[in-house]
């Protein structure tokens, strides 16, 4: 298996399904449509859409059954970007090497991307049904759950938290919290999502479950050392932005070297949890070292 050639076939399809089901630039009114592609198109990795169509196939399942809703945690995943980027919450000015939405269209435009983009998701997710991609029941089943990941139970509670213990100590349970809800929750669901519009058995979801929650925690603290270690170019953004907001962070609270142990520790639960599987999750294996050997 040639992972890089995978990888990128996979962030091909991903794009081509985005930039068909996205409303077209000229869509009245154009402004938040363009605003839209910008921040959609302006690169990134993909890796949520990818787990969820990797997922879908180490359980049997193709790519078409589930394409819709790998776009929808992509939309997920770029609101929240959109949004924590905002001068309320991180204040950021780059994201992947472009000016943020908020300094190319105003804070109240970059608002309503972000809310455009996580109602669109919902839509899309709702498609697995309407075009008979999976059993109502499953795609119902994966929309509560994208729900619960994407809400307080996931990302906005993480989110909440990080806020709310900026510039202030915090315990080693509190940071894991902020990292497993913040980020972990979208990367759990993904797999999730994949495995279950596919007809995942239960053996096979809880194992896909494991590994996706221990390469949650390792990209984020992958990203906690980048954040340190990266510059612009790595990162598309200035580095030490973490530093910056006072965040707390894996590198901050263990220090880089602790913090490299524990993203390599996170990598290989990740690939331990895949043992029932056979050379089907060879992708996901090699993706837990795609994720801590960036740097």
């Amino acid at each position: 298996m040639d992972f890089y050639a995978e990888l990128k076939q996979k962030v091909a399809l991903i794009n081509e399904a985005l930039n068909n089901y996205l409303p077209a630039p000229d869509a009245y009114p154009p402004v938040i449509h363009q605003a839209i592609r910008e921040v959609v198109f302006a690169g990134g990795k993909r890796l949520r859409p990818v787990l969820v169509i990797e997922a879908a196939e180490v359980v049997g399942g193709t790519s078409e059954m589930v394409l819709p809703a790998a776009c929808a945690l992509e939309l997920i995943h770029t609101y929240s970007l959109v949004h924590d980027d905002l001068p309320a919450i991180d204040n950021d000015d780059f994201r992947r090497g472009k000016p943020t939405c908020h300094k190319v269209y105003g804070e109240a435009l970059a608002i309503l991307v972000g809310d455009a983009l996580l109602t669109q998701a919902f839509a899309l997710l709702a498609h697995n049904a309407t075009l008979s991609l999976a059993p109502v029941n499953k795609v119902v089943e994966v929309i509560v759950e994208v729900s619960a990941a994407a809400g307080t139970k996931g990302l906005i509670g993480g989110q909440t938290v990080d806020i709310l213990t900026t510039d202030a100590p915090v315990d080693a349970t509190t940071l894991e919290y902020i990292q497993r809800h913040k980020t972990g929750a979208l990367f759990k669901t993904a797999v999730r999502a994949g495995a279950v519009l596919a007809g995942a058995d239960d053996c096979s979801l809880k194992a896909l479950t494991q590994y996706a929650e221990n390469l949650g925690l390792a990209f984020q603290i992958q990203n906690d050392i980048l954040d340190v270690t990266g510059d612009m170019i790595q990162l598309g953004r200035p580095a030490g932005s973490d530093l910056k907001n006072k965040k707390n962070t894996y590198v901050s609270f263990f220090g880089l070297a602790k913090a490299r142990e524990k993203a390599n520790q996170a990598a290989e639960a990740a690939r331990q949890a895949l043992t029932p599987f056979k050379e089907e999750a060879d992708f996901l294996r090699e993706l837990t070292k795609f994720i801590v050997n960036k740097s």
